[in-house]
C-alpha cells in the first residue's frame, strides 16, 4: 500500500473510532445520583402520607391513602419513572406532623404527600415543590360559642396539632396581643377535633381548609363553625430531600407540565369541588392566590 494511502486509511480508522466513541457516549444513560439513583436501584418510591389531612392526604374506607396531595405525588412518581427509564412502584409510609420532616430528611420517605407548609425555617432542613395550595390558620368552635376571634380566647383552652405551624402562629398571636389563652397539643388533626367534640377545649386551631375537610368528612357542618381572621399564611408543597438538584429539576419540570396541561386544576376540582368518597363536598373554589401561582407556574420556561 502506498504511503499516502496508508496515511489516509489510518486517518479514516481513527475518525471512525472517534465517531463510534461519541455515539456510544450519547447512547449511554446518564449517571444517576441521589434520590433518582435510589429509586431506580430499589424500583420504588417511598411516599409519606397522613391519615387525617382531608382532602389532601387521608385514608379511604379501604385503608388506602387518597387525596389531592396523594394524586399529585402519584403523577410525580410517573415523571420520576420516565426520568430513570423504569416503572416505579409506590411504598406507602405513614407520617405525622411530628415525624414528617425527619422522615424526609433521613431518607425514610422520598416525598411527603400531605398538607405541609413551606416556610423558611423548614427549608433549612428539606426542599419543597412549587406551591400546590394556599391556606391559613383559623379557629373551629361549636355553634353558639362566644369565641368569634382569637381575641375571645382569653381564659379559654385551644388545641393545636403538635408539629404544625399553627402552634407557632397561635403562640405568636397570644404574645403579641396579650391574650391569656391556654394552648394544648394533640398528636394529629383527628385527635384535636375529638377534643373539641368532647368539650375538653373551647376551640381547635389549624389551617382553614383542614377544618372544612374535617367538618365535611364527619358531616358536622350543622354543629361546628370555622371562624375568626386568618392568623397565618400557609403555602403548601410536596416535601423532598434538600440538596438534590437533579431530583428538584424533575419535580419542578413536572409541576410546570401539570400546570400547563391544567392537570393541577382538574385534580383540585376533583377534591375540592366534587363529592368526596364520603358523599359530601367541600365546595371550595380555588383562591385567587393559587390561581395566580398556577398561571405563573405554567408560563413558558427559557
Amino acid at each position: 500500500m502506498p504511503r499516502h494511502a496508508l496515511a489516509l486509511a489510518l486517518a479514516l480508522s481513527l475518525w471512525l473510532a472517534a465517531f463510534a466513541g461519541t455515539a456510544a457516549a450519547q447512547d449511554a444513560p446518564a449517571v444517576l445520583t441521589g434520590t433518582l439513583a435510589k429509586v431506580r436501584d430499589g424500583g420504588s418510591v417511598a411516599l409519606g402520607y397522613r391519615s387525617a389531612s382531608i382532602p389532601f392526604s387521608y385514608l379511604s374506607a379501604r385503608g388506602e391513602p387518597i387525596g389531592y396531595s396523594v394524586d399529585l405525588c402519584k403523577l410525580l412518581v410517573d415523571a420520576i419513572g420516565d426520568a430513570v427509564g423504569k416503572t416505579l412502584a409506590i411504598k406507602w409510609v405513614p407520617v405525622t406532623p411530628d415525624t414528617r420532616l425527619q422522615a424526609v430528611a433521613s431518607g425514610q420517605v422520598d416525598m411527603e404527600c400531605g398538607s405541609t407548609t413551606s416556610n423558611l425555617e423548614r427549608q433549612k432542613t428539606v426542599a419543597f415543590s412549587p406551591t400546590m395550595f394556599v391556606s391559613g390558620t383559623k379557629l373551629m368552635v361549636k355553634k353558639g360559642s362566644p369565641v368569634k376571634s382569637f381575641r375571645d380566647l382569653a381564659g379559654k383552652r385551644v388545641v393545636v396539632t403538635s408539629g404544625t405551624t399553627n402552634e407557632k402562629a397561635l403562640r405568636d398571636v397570644a404574645q403579641k396581643f396579650h391574650v391569656d389563652m391556654q394552648i394544648v397539643t394533640s398528636p394529629d388533626h383527628a385527635a384535636s377535633f375529638a377534643m373539641l367534640k368532647a368539650g375538653e377545649v373551647d376551640a381547635f386551631a389549624t389551617d382553614d381548609v383542614l377544618l372544612y375537610g374535617l367538618l365535611a368528612e364527619n358531616k358536622a357542618q350543622a354543629d361546628y363553625v370555622v371562624t375568626g381572621e386568618f392568623l397565618s399564611y400557609d403555602p403548601y408543597g410536596i416535601m423532598y430531600r434538600k440538596g438534590d438538584a437533579a431530583f428538584a429539576r424533575i419535580v419542578n419540570d413536572a409541576f410546570h407540565q401539570l400546570a400547563e396541561d391544567r392537570e393541577i386544576e382538574r385534580r383540585y376540582e376533583r377534591w375540592f369541588m366534587q363529592k368526596l368518597p364520603s358523599g359530601v363536598s367541600l365546595d371550595l373554589p380555588m383562591s385567587p392566590q393559587l390561581e395566580t401561582l398556577i398561571q405563573t407556574m405554567s408560563a413558558p420556561t427559557e
